[in-house]
């Protein structure tokens, strides 16, 4: 039984981590600089954020919770899509900083009546941490890039 417990745990301190260090990073950014694609090409902070964001559903789902928004309908963050190409798709970036508040709260709460992690489960768990902090560095990269001071001391 203490496995699963400190596995719950591992993966919850995860995705608190996660959020306190993307939030810090997504302060002081406008919607407009969240839509400047460094080198005129590379992903731009709103996609990356909506697409941690749309990555996060998955998340979601595998612990029995509902998506925060629908994927089909926000399809443009999607892995594999070219952003640059659809960039007239991508939503107010305070929107997104709202839908990615939802996705925590429903995270947390799905933590917090979470008694077991199926073992099936635990991979898939694993590597949608991994791609969130992956993508959280992304952010604080882009920060810079932005002129903005970094948050992490």
């Amino acid at each position: 039984m203490e496995t699963i417990a400190n596995d719950i745990e591992i993966i919850k301190i995860q995705a608190v981590s996660n959020y306190k260090v993307i939030s810090m990073n997504l302060e002081g950014i406008t919607h407009e600089e969240s839509m400047i694609f460094p080198n005129g090409d590379a992903n731009c902070m709103n996609w990356i954020l909506g697409h941690m964001i749309y990555i996060r559903n998955a998340f979601l789902n595998i612990l029995g919770e509902e998506s925060v928004w629908d994927n089909e309908k926000f399809s443009a963050y999607n892995r594999g899509e070219i952003p640059l190409n659809r960039k007239d798709e991508l939503i107010n970036f305070e929107e997104l900083k709202s839908y990615l508040k939802d996705s925590q709260d429903k995270l947390e709460s799905a933590f917090n009546k979470l008694e077991k992690i199926d073992h099936e489960n635990v991979n898939d768990l694993a590597i949608l941490s991994f791609h969130e902090a992956y993508h959280s560095g992304q952010i604080g990269y882009l920060r810079r890039i932005l002129g903005k001071p970094g948050v992490i001391k």
